[in-house]
């Protein structure tokens, strides 16, 4: 990866304060001083303490990011929705984690992204995930391509600077067009999975809207404020109207719905390269959509 900067300012100042003001992490620095990478000013190499002057032209070079051993690539597609220099979004299907385990060493979404990478001769091949899902929650996930893309958006998670909305389907109909749950999130003592809403846990603040109504449920769009494990699974539960297929929290399977029926439709950010807003939209799967519509025909014809 090539960072350049054409220094504009009058002012003399040393090219490490100028990349601590441009907002370049210090491990980024770092790798590219010890780890094969090069600083350049006016194409001769320096160090950081090397002074700036007006008209003068900065450029980083990084070294390439080879994959760690223990992420096998898989030959197993990704669907991917939108890719530039800097991040991969990708739709992510059901029953996938997202990160390898002993029960799936080499299936994840990390593994298959890391064949993709191979495939496509990357040479930066470490997966950097900055938004993982639950293995059977669908939708958007990002995913930097190198370290200091990853930097950025770690940095914009902590100010609250990426917008990821949700959209579930929820065995309650008499919600309000537009509310919020606010209620702390701890450990179930009975589970080592499952999570309650308990007032000694952490803050946890659900936004939703009222997207549309069937018969038995209602599909909401959804906006996490806070980051709490099963957040969204654990709030509908405490408000009485767990996801349609999550029976960890009272939800209820059927032929067509065999998971918890929650996808990630929406992310939103500002590049922080480019500037750019990029706001991406993924629609709801295939069994929460065939599931709608069912109820649709139910109400539409239960009288004929």
């Amino acid at each position: 990866m090539i960072l350049t900067w054409e220094y504009q300012d009058t002012l003399e100042q040393t090219i490490k304060r100028f990349l601590h003001f441009e907002g370049i992490p210090r491990n980024f620095v770092k790798a590219v001083k010890h780890n094969g990478g090069q600083i350049l000013l006016n194409q001769e190499e320096v160090t950081v303490r090397a002074t700036l002057n007006q008209g003068d032209v900065l450029t980083l070079i990084a070294p390439d990011e080879h994959g760690h051993e223990t992420v096998a690539p898989s030959d197993i597609p990704i669907d991917v929705v939108y890719e530039d220099r800097d991040f991969l979004i990708v739709n992510k299907p059901s029953a996938s984690v997202s990160i390898p385990s002993k029960q799936n060493p080499d299936s994840s979404m990390a593994n298959r992204i890391k064949g993709y990478y191979v495939r496509e001769e990357y040479k930066d091949q470490v997966i950097h995930i900055v938004t993982r899902l639950d293995r059977d929650t669908t939708g958007l996930m990002l995913i930097a391509k190198h370290r200091l893309a990853h930097a950025y958006m770690d940095r914009m998670i902590q100010s609250k600077g990426l917008t990821k909305i949700y959209y579930g389907l929820s065995h309650k109909v008499d919600w309000d067009k537009h509310g919020y749950i606010d209620a702390p999130i701890g450990r179930n003592p009975e589970s080592i999975i499952s999570r309650i809403v308990d007032p000694t846990g952490q803050a946890a603040l659900t936004e939703y809207w009222l997207k549309e109504q069937v018969e038995e449920a209602s599909l909401l769009r959804m906006q996490l404020h806070t980051g709490r494990t099963h957040q969204i699974r654990v709030h509908l539960a405490h408000k009485g109207g767990p996801l349609v297929g999550d029976d960890l929290y009272g939800g209820v399977k059927d032929s067509v719905i065999s998971r918890q029926a929650l996808h990630c439709g929406e992310l939103q950010f500002v590049h922080p390269f480019t500037g750019e807003d990029i706001h991406i939209k993924q629609a709801i799967p295939e069994d929460m959509h065939t599931w709608l519509n069912i109820r649709k025909e139910e109400i539409e014809y239960g009288d004929i």
